[in-house]
C-alpha cells in the first residue's frame, strides 16, 4: 500500500512512502517509463540508497523502462525490523514492493550488495525474474581469513550499537563517514548517510561478507548481463570476472575503466553501458 507519495524535482522522480503488509514502511522511486515498458528494479549498494547509488541513471533509465528504486533495509529510508539483517529478507523485500505496485515480473538491476540480492531474487522468486543486470559484484565477497575477520567484525560492531546511546550512535556515523564527507559530499548526500540504522547497515556487512550463490547460481536460467569495473578496489574485478563467467545465459559482458564508484565517477561511460545491458538482457527474454 501506499501511504504517501512525493512529487519531482529536478533532481529526483517521484517518491513513495509504501507500506509492506508484515514489513513495514520503506521508501520507494518510481520513474513511470513508456507505456507497456518492462520493469527494472534497481538495488543499490552497501552503505547507499537509492539515490545516492543510482541519481545519475534514473533519467536515462526513465526513457527506456519502468523504474522502481527502493531503499533497502536499515538504509535511508528502508524498512527498520526488529530482528536483523539479512539479504535474503532485502530479496523478499522487493518482491513485496513488487506486488504493491502491481507488477509481476521484472529485471532486477544490483550494485555492489545490491548484485547479491538480485542473484538471491533469482534464486527465491524464479518466475517473477525476467532477467539479471549485474555491475560492480560478486558471487562471493570474502575468501581469505583476513577478509572474512573484517567481515565478522561488523557483526560485532553491529551487537555493540545496539548498546550504545543515540548520541554515541551518531558519533560513529561521524567517524566511519569523516573521509567520505572531507571529500565535499553534498548536503543531500550526507543527509542521506546520517539517516542510516547503523545497527542493520553494520550486520549487512557482515552478511555480504557470508555471501556465496557459487554453489547455485549455476541453476538460474535466465538473460543475464554484467559491467565490470576493471580498477575496482572493493569488489577485485577478477570476482567480478568470476561472476560474469558463470552467468550461463549471460548476454553480454561490459568493462568500464573505473573503479567502485563507477556509476558517477564515470557515468558517461557507466550509464549507457546500463542501459544497454538492460535492453540486451530484454531482447534475450523475447527470443526465449
Amino acid at each position: 500500500m501506499i501511504r504517501r507519495s512525493h512529487a519531482a524535482t529536478k533532481d529526483f522522480p517521484q517518491g513513495h512512502e509504501v507500506e509492506l503488509p508484515g514489513r513495514g514502511r520503506t521508501f520507494v522511486r518510481e520513474v513511470a517509463g513508456p507505456a507497456g515498458a518492462p520493469t527494472v528494479i534497481l538495488l543499490h549498494g552497501w552503505t547507499a540508497t537509492a539515490d545516492l547509488n543510482w541519481f545519475t541513471c534514473f533519467e536515462t533509465l526513465g526513457r527506456h523502462f519502468r523504474v522502481l528504486a527502493p531503499d533497502h533495509r536499515g538504509h535511508g529510508r528502508g524498512l527498520r525490523p526488529s530482528g536483523g539483517f539479512r539479504l535474503a529478507d532485502c530479496a523478499d523485500d522487493v518482491a513485496a514492493i513488487a506486488d504493491v505496485f502491481g507488477v509481476n515480473t521484472f529485471i532486477p538491476v544490483g550494485y555492489s550488495m545490491g548484485g547479491a540480492i538480485a542473484q538471491l531474487l533469482a534464486q527465491r522468486h524464479e518466475m517473477r525474474v525476467r532477467g539479471l543486470v549485474l555491475a560492480a559484484t560478486a558471487g562471493y565477497f570474502a575468501s581469505s581469513r583476513d577478509e572474512r575477520l573484517n567481515f565478522l567484525g561488523l557483526n560485532g560492531l553491529a551487537r555493540l550499537s545496539r548498546l550504545m546511546s543515540a548520541q554515541t550512535r551518531s558519533w560513529l556515523t561521524e567517524q566511519i563517514y569523516l573521509q567520505r564527507k572531507t571529500q565535499s559530499l553534498a548536503d543531500w548526500a550526507a543527509r542521506q548517510i546520517a539517516s542510516h540504522d547503523w545497527r542493520h547497515v553494520l550486520e549487512a556487512g557482515s552478511e555480504i561478507g557470508a555471501f556465496d550463490s557459487r554453489g547455485w547460481l549455476g541453476d538460474i536460467d535466465v538473460p543475464s548481463a554484467m559491467i565490470i569495473t576493471t580498477k575496482d578496489q572493493v569488489v577485485p574485478t577478477r570476482r567480478q570476472e568470476e561472476l560474469a563467467a558463470s552467468l550461463h545465459t549471460a548476454t553480454v559482458t561490459y568493462r568500464v575503466d573505473a573503479g567502485h564508484d563507477a556509476v558517477f565517477a564515470a557515468r558517461d561511460q557507466f550509464v549507457p553501458m546500463l542501459v544497454d545491458a538492460c535492453q540486451q538482457v530484454v531482447r534475450g527474454v523475447a527470443a526465449a
